[in-house]
């Protein structure tokens, strides 16, 4: 007569697999963003969803002061914000303490929400569409139009990063949000003394 039950090599065997498979999904669940795949559509997804909540923002006729803290809110969700912020830093950031980054971190977010959200209140009444993406070495470039009413489109490019799976960098017309933030915040540095927590006190 046949065992139905499986033989104890086989039940060992199957315990084996079992949690060999279990771990890895355990190990999977707890992967970090930055060791997963990314793809071109999902870089344009994410920017999708950042460009439907910008235009509603935009034509949301908030006062300013609430716009911005929607545009605040939008940056914290899609960008890269700590990495943004190293790097306008630039070279201070390596001798910065972890309190110091993260506190001209939260500064330089309400600070940039403040200037782009400036710029993208010119577009009320018109929209940004999202029409292509490039996948560049480790970053996608995803390619938007900003259609403004009787005016010609200009172009905003989103960049991507497949590290995090969040947006590094924002050009507007060519011009790279990052490079005249460097730029800019290095200048503010220099009038600061090099002191990081005056520059601080004066992005808040």
């Amino acid at each position: 007569m046949n065992n139905m039950f499986p033989s104890r090599p086989a039940l060992l065997a199957r315990r084996k697999f079992l949690t060999s498979a279990l771990a890895g999904v355990a190990a999977l669940t707890a992967m970090p963003r930055s060791a997963l795949a990314f793809s071109s559509a999902e870089a344009e997804a994410l920017i999708t969803k950042a460009v439907a909540d910008i235009n509603s923002i935009i034509n949301s006729g908030k006062s300013e002061s609430n716009m911005y803290r929607d545009f605040e809110k939008t940056l914290s969700r899609y960008a890269d914000m700590p990495n943004i912020a190293r790097s306008a830093l630039g070279p201070s950031a390596r001798s910065a303490s972890s309190a110091q980054l993260n506190a001209f971190t939260s500064a330089f977010q309400g600070y940039i929400a403040r200037k782009y959200g400036s710029r993208f209140r010119e577009f009320i009444g018109g929209k940004i569409e999202v029409q292509r993406t490039q996948k560049i070495n480790s970053i996608y470039d995803v390619s938007c139009a900003a259609i403004l009413r009787g005016e010609a489109p200009f172009a905003i490019s989103f960049i991507v990063a497949d590290k995090s799976g969040k947006f590094i960098d924002l050009a507007i017309e060519g011009i790279s949000l990052l490079k005249s933030e460097r730029a800019e915040i290095g200048a503010l540095l220099d009038k600061a003394g090099g002191n990081i927590d005056t520059l601080t006190a004066r992005l808040s």
